[in-house]
């Protein structure tokens, strides 16, 4: 399918998911029931992953797995609805991949998100959107480190630590630059990333029609929450 027809049948299918979402989203919004970012949360929002680091040395070198606990979605904002009434949020936990450390430097990684799992809380919607995804045709979304980042500071800190990461982002069969805010932070012997990724869903062929019921803004978050555990030696 190239490109052009793609954008008119995504575009088509999000404005139903948008329409059969809205009153959802918006009851659950009012109720305060929205989920929280899966990204980066403040010293006043603790995760309830993240468990005290173990006392004594660690060691972050290794290849780390991405295991249970971890989830990724999107967050995008509807157009001219009450600024607490805005959110969308989808999101799954069936996440998977790996990130390797050699001498305190993430030197390669790659995180694959399974978009036919992605839930929004209400299953029409979740079935459109999976449409809209062509999660039969494209079943992942997938990031890849392509520049080392630095995280030896992970090992003397036992607080989180700011962290920038450069890789791709690949959505459908389009994969663009990015820059992930992270932050990262010791969980017993364990490390957890937290992140986001600021996308303009137009760049990746998701793209709504200028004229529908609701609106959908084109700029949104990716984010993900990533519990690792040292692979097996």
């Amino acid at each position: 399918m190239s490109r052009t027809n793609r954008w008119i049948v995504v575009s088509a299918v999000l404005a139903l998911v948008v329409v059969l979402l809205a009153p959802f989203v918006w009851t659950e919004l009012s109720e305060g029931r929205t989920p929280p970012p899966l990204g980066l949360q403040t010293s006043a929002e603790p995760s309830p992953h993240v468990e005290e680091p173990e006392p004594g040395p660690f060691d972050v070198d290794g290849r780390w797995s991405v295991g249970p606990g971890s989830a990724a979605g999107f967050r995008a904002t509807l157009q001219d609805a009450p600024a607490d009434e805005r959110t969308v949020v989808g999101s799954t936990d069936d996440v998977a991949g790996w990130v390797q450390v050699d001498a305190g430097e993430a030197t390669a990684g790659r995180v694959e998100v399974r978009t036919a799992t992605l839930e929004t809380g209400s299953a029409v919607p979740d079935r459109v959107l999976r449409q809209a995804l062509e999660a039969d045709v494209f079943p992942t979304s997938v990031f890849t480190l392509t520049a080392p980042l630095e995280v030896e500071e992970v090992e003397r800190s036992d607080e989180p630590v700011e962290l920038e990461a450069r890789g791709t982002l690949t959505i459908l069969d389009e994969t663009q630059p990015v820059t992930v805010a992270l932050e990262a932070q010791r969980s017993g012997d364990g490390v957890e990333l937290r992140g986001a990724i600021a996308v303009r869903f137009s760049d990746y062929g998701i793209a709504l029609p200028p004229s529908g019921p609701v609106q959908v803004e084109d700029e949104g978050t990716v984010e993900m929450r990533l519990a690792l555990t040292r692979s097996a030696a």
